[in-house]
């Protein structure tokens, strides 16, 4: 009979070899949608678009993602942008933007109504109520595309079952390593964990950097309107379309998103609020991603093996089967060059994230623009800076009560 010991250190090599087989079926995933897409003729569907840029500040490359929109290889179509205020600093960039293209149709919103917390979206619904045609493309600020954007992400459209099509993003980092921190992720293991989630043959979500849907979906999903106060915007558009019968999809047209140098205070804010976003949407999902960890489950492998061959086995998988899985989906299937270059960051980006992963069960509070907010039912609330004060207030009233009581122990 097995022993105690036996049985503990057998059921934590099985769990330790979870996340390897995780591995194996994202690359499973990724040559599958890749190769049949590449392989895939789009129709031609070319009706008249609005695009939809929602923009807050400047960064690295805004001037060039800016024009990057104004030359699309596309007969028809507008572009909105909506600024908080007409003082922000990309306001010069756009009017320039106008100036150099005078043949597009270009127009600057702004001072969106309030509807809810959520200003991307404030901005969206405004866009939205100005934009002339049926088909609307929204894309965040910091988003760059090809001359075919619009061809390829319009195209499926042509079939009148779809309702959303998004984008993967390939990143452009600045020398920063935070920020080739976070572009390596979003490439390397984000992106595998939409591709295995999208194996069962149907797509239930939308990824945010581009977002291609029509106005009469908006509708049947209560509008932009719905998502005022929901912090996780892209994933609801997609999940509301297909909970009301359309067809969600993942375009093979990938874009690209900007990551400006940061600090690591930024770095961490920014990944805690993804994490904890995925948990208040997806919390079952979010409890699931512990078996996608592989590095912390292959040091406790090798630490609790019979052997030292079998423990050096483990990790040896691991540095294999993970770097492999980020090759096939970030640098073959989405492209993505910063992933390429700093291929050696993975297993990096991985310790952190697990530190990221176990921060997004502290709290449901998350920092966004500077702000802080409290997500209660999944929608977003403005932590007022007297309520901060009265929270850290009674944290110090109750700290100093537990040491009195222990004192008096």
């Amino acid at each position: 009979m097995m022993s105690e010991l036996s049985i503990w250190r057998t059921s934590l090599l099985v769990l330790a070899a979870a996340p390897l087989a995780y591995y194996l079926v994202a690359i499973f995933a990724a040559l599958q949608f890749f190769r049949r897409e590449r392989a895939r003729r789009l129709p031609e569907f070319v009706p008249p678009v609005s695009l939809l840029k929602p923009v807050h500040g400047v960064d690295f490359a805004s001037g060039i993602n800016f024009e990057s929109f104004c030359r699309q290889n596309y007969p028809d179509y507008e572009i909105l942008f909506c600024v908080n205020d007409m003082d922000d600093p990309a306001v010069p960039l756009l009017r320039q933007v106008m100036r150099d293209f005078p043949q597009r149709s270009i127009r600057i919103l702004s001072n969106a109504p309030k509807i809810g917390s959520n200003q991307k979206v404030n901005n969206l619904i405004l866009l939205a109520r100005e934009a002339r045609h049926e088909i609307v493309v929204q894309s965040d600020g910091d988003v760059r595309v090809s001359p075919d954007y619009l061809k390829n992400v319009v195209a499926e459209f042509a079939d009148p079952a779809v309702g959303v099509a998004s984008c993967f993003y390939r990143g452009v980092a600045e020398e920063n390593f935070w920020a080739e921190v976070e572009a390596v992720g979003a490439a390397s293991d984000f992106f595998a964990g939409a591709l295995v989630a999208s194996l069962p043959g149907r797509v239930t979500f939308a990824l945010g950097a581009s977002v291609a849907t029509t106005k009469t979906w908006l509708a049947n999903i209560g509008g932009y309107e719905a998502l005022a106060d929901l912090l996780a915007d892209d994933y609801e558009i997609g999940n509301r379309v297909h909970n009301s019968g359309g067809k969600v999809l993942l375009s093979r047209e990938a874009v690209w998103t900007m990551y400006p140098a940061q600090t690591l205070q930024g770095f961490w804010e920014h990944q805690v609020r993804w994490a904890r976003t995925v948990r208040l949407v997806r919390p079952a999902s979010f409890f699931g991603l512990v078996i996608t960890h592989g590095l912390p489950w292959c040091v406790l492998a090798a630490v609790v093996a019979p052997t030292a061959w079998i423990g050096a086995g483990f990790v040896a998988a691991y540095l294999v089967l993970r770097l492999l899985m980020a090759w096939v989906v970030g640098v073959w299937g989405v492209q993505d060059d910063v992933l390429r270059r700093k291929l050696w960051l993975v297993p990096v980006r991985d310790a952190i994230h697990f530190v990221v992963w176990v921060a997004g069960f502290v709290s449901n509070r998350v920092t966004w623009g500077g702000v802080e907010y409290a997500i209660e039912g999944g929608r977003m609330r403005e932590v007022e800076a007297g309520k901060k004060e009265e929270d850290l207030t009674q944290r110090s009233q109750r700290k100093s009560t537990e040491g009195t009581e222990k004192r008096r122990r």
